[in-house]
């Protein structure tokens, strides 16, 4: 039995693409929480069972959306920078992430802020995505060695990822400290490499 109606040209592989998409929008739109199979099998004018061909569960097409998140917030944190180096990488790289956070707030609550990432297993893409979107961070800070690197860029990360959230939910809109968020990101910033200690 056929899973569309007429005027309908999904196969295989477009069924698949369209289904990402349209968890895409809706969890853009209103978050995991109100994303439903059913409903996005009824909006493409598939069947019911028509996306468990494709997706075992709610899960894993989420986790395919919150996969695609990471690899789009890795491809804005690597193009940021451009021709920059040492701190203004660093600092372009930031602002990048504001703007992501900021232009993508139910996507990025679903990469940073559910239970898909800590659940994914090791070696699977959402993990690995995850990961390079991290290792970017990493890269762009000026330490003495990998192990500060590291460590400086989770402290970058965890101030980061508080703006964006508390901006996503309304909380810095000057009630605490009248201050820019651009100008905040800058202050989560460490130093520049010429206040590193020398080694």
């Amino acid at each position: 039995m056929s899973a569309t109606r007429p005027g309908n040209t999904y196969h295989h592989g477009d069924l698949r693409r369209a289904l990402v998409d349209a968890a895409m929008l809706e969890v853009e739109r209103g978050g995991i929480e109100t994303l439903s199979l059913s409903a996005i099998a009824k909006a493409l004018g598939v069947s019911q069972p028509a996306p468990y061909r494709h997706f075992a569960d709610r899960d894993a097409l989420l986790t395919e959306v919150v996969t695609e998140g990471f690899t789009m917030f890795a491809a804005a944190l690597k193009a940021a920078p451009r021709w920059a180096k040492g701190r203004e990488a660093l600092s372009r790289m930031a602002q990048a992430y504001l703007r992501f956070g900021l232009d993508h707030p139910g996507l990025y609550k679903a990469m940073f802020a559910s239970h898909l990432l800590p659940q994914a297993r090791d070696g699977v893409a959402l993990q690995a995505t995850a990961s390079a979107s991290f290792g970017l961070l990493v890269a762009a800070i000026e330490a003495p060695d990998p192990e500060s690197a590291q460590r400086m860029a989770l402290g970058v990360w965890a101030s980061l990822h508080g703006i964006v959230m508390l901006a996503n939910q309304g909380m810095l809109q000057d009630r605490l400290v009248p201050i820019k968020l651009e100008q905040l990101v800058e202050d989560a910033l460490p130093p520049g490499e010429h206040n590193q200690p020398s080694h």
